[in-house]
Parts: structure tokens; C-alpha cells; sequence
């Protein structure tokens, strides 16, 4: 019998995400294939650093165990080839990580991968890779380099949202950008009461606030955060939509243009998504930090991302 994932959250992670491949990356890029190939099989058996989302997967998978039932699935997606793709999970046996399930795709685009295996986010620091997912309807996002020094909880995973262009859809924040900030709060007024649309990481928002149903609401061990430069009266939007879509937030902080990275150390992230460099390249010093992309299509794209709502 096939294994069902349909109440299962399923993370697809590069191996770039999980562990610290950097310098074989290096040889890669400056090298090629032939060399990078070389370089994998000479250090098969030699044990990768720890990467940006090492935390945030061994803390997902710790769920499974918490519950006594699956409620992740972690899958290495990567465009390694098997054979170089082996000191990947030499590393996971050794790290004692429970991910058994793999794609290597020897070089050829992940995306079409992606749904097969019913992905609902999708962790990388390849961006072309990210791109594609977004532009394919799965929720992705690219890694920043991981903070030089953070002290995670080791008994609560911690999950951080900006909001517009991210849970909820690009609209608002598109107005503040073309209209400006008086246009962006009239509408917003004007709108208090009608749900915004569902953003690129609405379902993955909605699917943890499903898990956290398995445990005592007093003792879970997911919490999550939106941190976004709203504020009053644009504040209240987020809440109404959060009530019709049956979703409670544990934390939300309305900005108004202060800086998110000392709030987000102070909640001690496991990682943060964010649409905006502005924001990230504070946060990330603090916090796993991961930026997701407009799609291709969106107007958003072609302006640029700078100054926007956040």
C-alpha cells in the first residue's frame, strides 16, 4: 500500500538548505562537474556542517516523535546525482535525522518533482529552484546564511511570518507601492471586513495551525509568529482574515516600520519568511532567515521589492 501524506506536512529541502555545502559548491562553480563530482566521492565519508534549516528540520521531525504518530515528512530534493548524493546521507545517519526519502535529479530542474511528492514548502539556496516552485504554486523560499550564534529552544519549534505578499496575497502591498502609504491605509479601512486572498504560504500557515490541534494548546510544541510593519488601524484586516480562515496565531507584532530582527530574536525564531531584502538582511544576522520570491508573473516583480509594506 502506497503511503498516504494527504495529513502529513511534507517538507522538500535541498541538501545546500540542510547541510553547510558551501565549499563543495565552490568547487562547482569554479571548477565543474567533473571536479565537484571528484570532490564528493573523496569526501564521502566525511561528515557536513550543519546548514541553515538543520534546526528547523530537526525540530519538525522531533514532532514525530512528541505525537507518536507521523506528522512530517522530510525529503531531500537535490540535483546531485545518486553517487555524489551518498555523503548526504551518510551525514543524516550521523546527525541521526529521520529522512529516508530522497530525489536526485542529476542536474535537471526540481520543480516538476515537487508535486509528486506532494512538497507543501520547499527549502533551498538555489533561487532558479525556489523561482520555479513559486511559479508552480508550491510554497518555496530561499535560504539566507545562517546566523553566526543563536541559542535555539530545544522543546518548541518557532515559526515566523511577515504578512502581505506572504500569508496573504500581493494586493495591499501592491497598493502601498504604486498608490502609497495614505491610498494602502484607505483601502485597507475600506476593506476591514472582506477576508484578503490566500498569500504563497497561506496553506503551510493553515497546515501548522492543523498540527498544533495534536497537542494540549497549553504544552504545544509549535509555536507561530507574524511579524509585519502593519500596524493600527491596518492591524485589523490581518485579523479578521485569520478568524474566517479558523486560523489563531500564537504571536503577532505590528511594526509600523520598526526594525523585525530584534523582535524575531526575542521570539528565537527557527526561521523567518519574509518577501523583502530590506528586512531579511537585518534578520538573518539573528535569526534562519528565508526569502520568498514574487512569481514571475507579478507586477511586484518588475518594480522591485524595496520600501514596500512588509
Amino acid at each position: 500500500m502506497a503511503l498516504d501524506l494527504t495529513d502529513v506536512l511534507v517538507i522538500g529541502i535541498s541538501s545546500r538548505a540542510l547541510f553547510d555545502l558551501e565549499n563543495s559548491n565552490a568547487v562547482f562553480i569554479e571548477k565543474g562537474l567533473d571536479a565537484y563530482r571528484a570532490h564528493q566521492l573523496k569526501n564521502e565519508k566525511k561528515i557536513l556542517a550543519k546548514g541553515t534549516a538543520f534546526a528547523l528540520v530537526e525540530a519538525l521531525l522531533r514532532l514525530n516523535k512528541i505525537s507518536g504518530k507521523k506528522l512530517v515528512e522530510v525529503i531531500v530534493m537535490s540535483r546531485n546525482s545518486p553517487d555524489t548524493g551518498l555523503r548526504v546521507f551518510n551525514s543524516i545517519s550521523h546527525y541521526g535525522l529521520e529522512i529516508s526519502r530522497a530525489a536526485f535529479s542529476g542536474g535537471t530542474p526540481l520543480s516538476p518533482y515537487l508535486k509528486a511528492f506532494d512538497v507543501d514548502l520547499f527549502l533551498s539556496k538555489t533561487d532558479e529552484d525556489v523561482q520555479a516552485a513559486v511559479d508552480s504554486g508550491v510554497a518555496a523560499a530561499s535560504l539566507y546564511a545562517p546566523p553566526a550564534d543563536q541559542s535555539l529552544d530545544q522543546e518548541q519549534i518557532r515559526i515566523a511570518f511577515d504578512a502581505d505578499a506572504v500569508l496573504f496575497s500581493e494586493e495591499s502591498e501592491h497598493i502601498y507601492k504604486t498608490q502609497g502609504l495614505e491610498a494602502f491605509l484607505e483601502h485597507e479601512k475600506k476593506n476591514v471586513n472582506t477576508p484578503m486572498k490566500e498569500g504563497p504560504f497561506a496553506k503551510l500557515l493553515m497546515t501548522l495551525s492543523y498540527l498544533q490541534h495534536h497537542f494540549p494548546k497549553e504544552k504545544s510544541p509549535v509555536r507561530i509568529a507574524i511579524v509585519t510593519a502593519r500596524n493600527s488601524p491596518a492591524h485589523e484586516r490581518v485579523v479578521q482574515t485569520l478568524r474566517t480562515w479558523g486560523v489563531s496565531v500564537d504571536e503577532a507584532f505590528f511594526l509600523g516600520g520598526l526594525s523585525k530582527d530584534e523582535v524575531l530574536s526575542a521570539f528565537n525564531a527557527h526561521i523567518f519568511f519574509d518577501d523583502q531584502d530590506l528586512h531579511l538582511q537585518s534578520a538573518s544576522k539573528k535569526v534562519p532567515s528565508a526569502k520568498v520570491p514574487y512569481k514571475s508573473t507579478s507586477p511586484l516583480k518588475k518594480q522591485g521589492s524595496e520600501d514596500m509594506n512588509g
